[in-house]
């Protein structure tokens, strides 16, 4: 079975600058601008996973990202991989996009180049976290999906054996292609890419789409096409205080639960004491 396999990726900011991002009080989103990128870490498991079953299947690995210009970069890396091609959805009319705009557009990216036998993502971002964008696309697309997949194993004719992750224990399907699948990162340990990959990546096809390419319905796309909205954003306090304070073992637990008192603990539901006595 020659399987055709899209890979959807999210370039993220980068942690390290993770101090330098902004918001826009008016917006109420984040600033982007001259943040570095990464490749979401997920979907590099996702971007893993798609090139092993096409080494035990054959076919083609493609990557696929709505994204600004400038994730070229982390597209060219997913090639550098080892995928064979790559498409960037940009277009300033996608900005604002929620998760139901987001996959609409990629589920219309992925029409446009024909379909797949399986499209592959990550369970969720590091910025966002949402983990509704697969199962918003496999909708998008009339496709059954699965979303924290921690194993996978395709068949011959086809039929796709699955683990998903869920709380205590875990749950095994069995599908068939095409699908969506959502992977954690327990599936696989994503490989390194080489300076012979990089140089290959600079060789593979990459095109960009815009809404015009896709033919896209623009209710659906950026704020128009986004039911969800921030009520609103800030940057939390992360100011810290340390006091010391001194005494004997008796009056340092009476100040410190006259502290907590102070600082709305209810503390009168439990019983609390200690070998000194009760706290008063």
């Amino acid at each position: 079975m020659n399987c055709k396999i899209v890979v959807c990726i999210k370039p993220i900011p980068d942690p390290k600058y993770y101090n330098d991002i902004t918001i826009d009080p008016v917006k109420k989103t984040i600033r982007r601008e001259g943040i570095p990128t990464i490749i979401n870490p997920e979907d590099r498991h996702a971007i893993e996973e798609a090139l092993r079953i096409k080494e035990k299947h054959g076919g083609k690995v493609i990557l696929m990202s709505m994204a600004p210009p400038n994730a070229e970069a982390n597209l060219l890396e997913g090639l550098a991989m080892g995928a064979d091609e790559a498409y960037l959805l940009s277009d300033r009319k996608f900005a604002g996009a929620d998760t139901l705009a987001t996959s609409y557009v990629l589920a219309k990216g992925i029409e446009k180049i024909g379909g797949a036998d399986i499209v592959i993502t990550g369970s969720q971002t590091g910025d966002g976290a949402t983990a509704q964008v697969s199962s918003q696309l496999g909708e998008w697309l009339g496709l059954p999906h699965l979303w924290s997949v921690i194993e996978c194993d395709i068949k011959d004719n086809g039929e796709i054996n699955i683990k998903t992750k869920v709380e205590n224990g875990y749950m095994e399907w069995l599908g068939k292609a095409p699908m969506v699948l959502a992977v954690t990162r327990e599936i696989n340990t994503p490989r390194l890419t080489t300076i012979m990959g990089v140089m290959k990546a600079k060789k593979k096809p990459y095109e960009m789409f815009t809404s015009e390419d896709l033919a896209l319905d623009e209710a659906h796309i950026g704020i128009a096409g986004s039911p969800t909205q921030p009520g609103g954003i800030f940057s939390p306090d992360m100011s810290r205080k340390c006091e010391i304070i001194k005494g004997s073992k008796e009056e340092l637990v009476q100040v410190l639960f006259d502290k907590l008192r102070a600082n709305g603990v209810n503390l009168d539901s439990y019983n609390i004491g200690c070998e000194m006595g009760a706290i008063k």
